[in-house]
């Protein structure tokens, strides 16, 4: 994609997607911050706890492009790859 032309809510999900991959989990806060700068203000917000926060259009598509094969840990407000210990559904 050229530098010049806007980004989309799938092309941060798919940066989202291959963050996960490469690190091994994703954290919120970090996705967030990184969002923000590399996609821009559009695409966070800040939450009722004053904390910035992805739009819920990325984390559906993040939600689309993962399936089941990724995991909230809500604990650790992070996301990470399944495991086979893991409850049925995305919140563990």
């Amino acid at each position: 994609m050229p530098l010049n032309e806007p980004h989309t809510a799938v092309d941060v999900a798919t940066w989202m997607v291959e963050e996960l991959r490469e690190q091994g989990r994703l954290s919120q806060s970090h996705a967030a911050a990184e969002i923000k700068h590399r996609f821009g203000d559009q695409f966070v917000s800040v939450n009722d706890n004053g904390n910035l926060a992805i739009i819920r259009e990325v984390t559906a598509q993040f939600n689309e492009q993962t399936g089941d094969s990724v995991v909230w840990v809500r604990r650790q407000f992070m996301w990470r790859p399944r495991r086979p210990g893991d409850r049925p559904g995305r919140r563990q």
